[in-house]
Parts: structure tokens; sequence; C-alpha cells
């Protein structure tokens, strides 16, 4: 698949994206791509992260290609049976794990947690960071296979943010260039 043939929908995690983020600067450079809006950055909650991720994919008129990152792709995980049959593939990068129970301390009941563990009916790749500290790549790898999806090692990438490095991030652009292709 083309990205110029699907709707590119921009899934950021915890306090959006900032303008230096990889997920700002490729919505900014492709033409069918949009970021998905929250009422609540801050203190997310999943009932209303995931509510707002289906009605932007029902509004999508091209298949959907899902780019998530951090608590992006768990909204994208516990939105999923919601969303079959208009999800054309996930690009999932950096999830972050909320099972930890310092974020029940820190965000209260999120519901993010326990994560799904069910296919998410729909092609994936899940890239993950051997030294990511929002989750352990074990759990990535583990929440890939439960969900289906091809998985990714990225090496040393920290949490796949501007602080690690990841600002332009031209080598995941290619591997989402590749993604889209296999689709």
């Amino acid at each position: 698949m083309k990205i110029k043939d699907a709707d590119i929908l921009i899934v950021p995690g915890l306090h959006n994206a900032s303008p230096f983020h990889w997920q700002s600067r490729w919505a900014d450079k492709m033409s069918t791509a949009r970021r998905l809006e929250q009422d609540d950055w801050d203190m997310p909650r999943r009932d209303a992260w995931v509510a707002r991720l289906v009605e932007a994919v029902s509004e999508a008129e091209k298949p959907v290609i899902l780019v998530a990152h951090s608590l992006g792709v768990l909204t994208v995980a516990h939105a999923a049976p919601q969303m079959t049959g208009k999800i054309a593939g996930a690009f999932l990068v950096g999830a972050s794990d909320w099972e930890r129970p310092e974020l029940k301390d820190k965000y209260g009941e999120h519901g993010f947690d326990p994560a799904p563990r069910k296919p998410l009916g729909f092609a994936g790749l899940m890239l993950a960071s051997s030294n990511d500290p929002t989750c352990h790549i074990t759990k990535a790898e583990s929440w890939a296979r439960d969900w289906d999806v091809r998985f990714g090692n990225a090496g040393e990438a920290g949490h796949f943010e501007p602080e690690s490095g990841h600002g332009p991030w031209p080598e995941g652009l290619m591997a989402f260039a590749k993604f889209t292709q296999s689709l």
C-alpha cells in the first residue's frame, strides 16, 4: 500500500508529541496524515482515549494506517476490537507499560492495565528499544506475540523521543515506508 492511498492517523502518547517529536515531523510531511487529539493529554483515561480513536477511525475515508507511540500503542490495543475492517495496519513504537504499579500512584485508575492479550485483528509492526525506561523489551515482545504483530528490536533507542535522539528519525521513516509497502 502506498502512503497516499491511506489515511495516516498519528496516535501520540502521554503529554502529546512536541513539535520536535518524530510523530509531529512525520505528520507535517505526509499529506494524508492527521494527529489524533485527546481532551486531556496529561491525565489519560482509557475509555476517553479509546473512544476518541474509534471515532477518528470511523471518520476516515480511506483505509487507515495507525502510527502510535508510547501510551498511544496501548490505546490502539484497547481499541482494536472496535476498529476491525477499517485498519490497514498499525506501526507501533515504544509501547509504554502501564501495568507498572507506580503509574497507579501517579495517574490513579486510568484503565490501561492490564494490556490486552488478544490479536489486534490487523497487520502491525511493534518496534521496541532494549533500553526503554517505560517498557522492558521482553514485555513489548510478549505483547507483539499476543497481538499477532511483527516485532523489531531497535537496539538502544531509549523511548523514541527527542530526548533520546529521535527528532526527525529517518531510520524510523524508512521502517514505516517498508511496513506500508507490505500491507
